[in-house]
């Protein structure tokens, strides 16, 4: 109930200037959070039918010792996947870079701070709690799962050029990181995944505002049409550049201690590739944010670029 309460108030905000943009960017938000909530309505139901409970402390105490193990693993996929689309994981991401970039700077900070993080926040109480023992199974799932949001996420970033898309894909990437405590299951790489959302909603959500001012003094999301505002206002270069790289894993930054812990968990548990992959992708996303610098902050404005706006 509450995710559809959530549902109705974000379409609300996504489609707020009524623009063609934002219309078509909010049908398709609407619709595949849908079908995954069709899934989530499914998956309960079987869940109940099962175990005769929905309460998550009774489920844990009798998800163990259910007869019919498949069936139960049957509802733990279906839940994944529909919290997997709301969170916005490999291959059910779509709907984020087709959305979040049409809204306006602070409606789609709220939404970059917030929306993904309660699919993980679901994920990683469901799957610590109520499928914990099936482990064996969902682990490795997981695992796949959060390598390819991080790999596909990163990038999708690395090949736009729209301030706004860059920083949409990679809300995708980071989800990634997140899921690797979940994948792993392990008291520290739990504990990476809790400091990653933290860091993750602060630093995204200043991005995203950042964004709508980099617009305002330049005149445009694009990075072609952008340029020179480390010259004009480098109160605004220091915002961006903060932020950016904490995303990036600089230390000694919050996202630096991040990473530090999710990459040190799968290395404890011996997931080389799953650490490998999260390591890779942090450099990625360095080169990402360095982009923007360069192209919005250090390179010459464009001939035919609006004059630097002033502050209102």
């Amino acid at each position: 109930v509450w995710f559809e309460v959530m549902l109705i108030a974000s379409f609300g905000l996504l489609v707020l200037d009524r623009t063609r943009e934002q219309l078509d960017g909010g049908v398709r938000y609407v619709m595949l959070n849908l079908v995954g909530t069709t899934f989530f309505l499914l998956a309960i139901g079987l869940v109940y039918g099962i175990t005769g409970t929905l309460n998550l402390a009774d489920l844990a105490r009798v998800a163990p010792e259910i007869g019919n193990q498949g069936a139960l693993a049957a509802a733990g996929a279906l839940l994944l996947v529909s919290f997997g689309a709301k969170a916005a994981v490999f291959p059910l991401f779509n709907w984020l870079p087709a959305s979040y970039h049409t809204a306006s700077m602070p409606v789609a900070a709220i939404f970059a701070a917030l929306l993904t993080k309660v699919g993980v926040y679901a994920i990683i109480r469901l799957f610590t709690l109520v499928f914990a023992h099936d482990h064996a199974l969902f682990g490795p799932i997981l695992a796949v799962v959060a390598m390819l949001t991080m790999v596909v996420g990163v990038l999708g970033a690395a090949a736009q050029y729209d301030v706004r898309k860059v920083l949409s894909f990679h809300i995708i990437s980071q989800i990634g990181y997140m899921l690797v405590g979940v994948a792993l299951l392990t008291p520290l790489a739990l504990a990476g995944a809790v400091l990653y959302i933290v860091h993750h909603i602060v630093v995204k959500a200043n991005l995203f505002l950042v964004a709508g001012a980099m617009r305002q003094v330049g005149g445009s999301f694009a990075l072609a049409r952008l340029g020179g505002l480390w010259a004009a206002r480098p109160l605004l270069g220091l915002a961006f550049l903060i932020p950016a790289l904490s995303l990036a894993g600089i230390p000694p930054l919050s996202g630096f201690w991040g990473k530090l812990v999710v990459i040190r968990s799968g290395l404890e548990a011996e997931a080389y590739l799953l650490a490998g992959v999260a390591l890779a992708v942090g450099l990625l996303t360095l080169y990402s944010m360095v982009k923007i610098w360069n192209e919005a902050f250090l390179k010459a404005a464009p001939g035919d670029a609006p004059a630097p706006a002033a502050w209102s």
